[in-house]
């Protein structure tokens, strides 16, 4: 599952922003798929060994088991602070955020919304990242960085069409 999900994003990644000659880029793309890879491997394997250790020494499975062998699984696998894991985490935490927003409704902690409060929330979201990107560039993670000033810097410049199907980087040629 791993490398099926990190192989397609590695390749694009790393051709779109990546510099070096293609057998690193290939390297690259392999050492991503790898780690991203077995991190979900061990990471399975911590967990599911967790709760088969919590079950059978309690008897039968309740829901802290679930919230105490992730935690320890995710301390011991994701805890190294590289760009694999980041990017997991954080896409784990934008999941999580939705989730336990509606959790909150379902549960009645929060009322029902009148309106769709997704269209503010997409307003805040872009309205925050692209104010980052412009007076605080180097507290967003890298490929984020790169992603926006290929959007909005080195689009400044551009030669013919190419530099919009192919890659545009930034010169000061005009």
């Amino acid at each position: 599952y791993g490398a099926k999900i990190r192989a397609p994003h590695a390749l694009v990644m790393t051709f779109l922003f990546k510099s070096g000659s293609l057998r690193e880029k290939l390297r690259s793309i392999a050492q991503a798929t790898y780690t991203h890879s077995r991190n979900l491997a061990y990471f399975v394997f911590t967990y599911k060994g967790l709760i088969a250790a919590q079950s059978g020494l309690q008897g039968k499975k309740i829901p802290f088991h679930s919230f105490l062998a992730a935690c320890i699984g995710g301390w011991l696998v994701f805890g190294e602070n590289n760009p694999i894991n980041s990017q997991i985490i954080m896409y784990l935490l934008s999941r999580i955020l939705f989730a336990l927003a509606r959790l909150a409704v379902d549960r009645g902690y929060i009322s029902q919304p009148r309106q769709d409060p997704f269209p503010l929330l997409a307003a805040l979201v872009w309205g925050t990242v692209l104010w980052l990107f412009e007076y605080h560039q180097e507290t967003l993670q890298p490929s984020l960085q790169s992603s926006m000033t290929y959007l909005y810097q080195d689009s400044e410049v551009w030669h013919d069409l190419s530099d919009f199907l192919i890659y545009n980087k930034r010169t000061d040629s005009k």
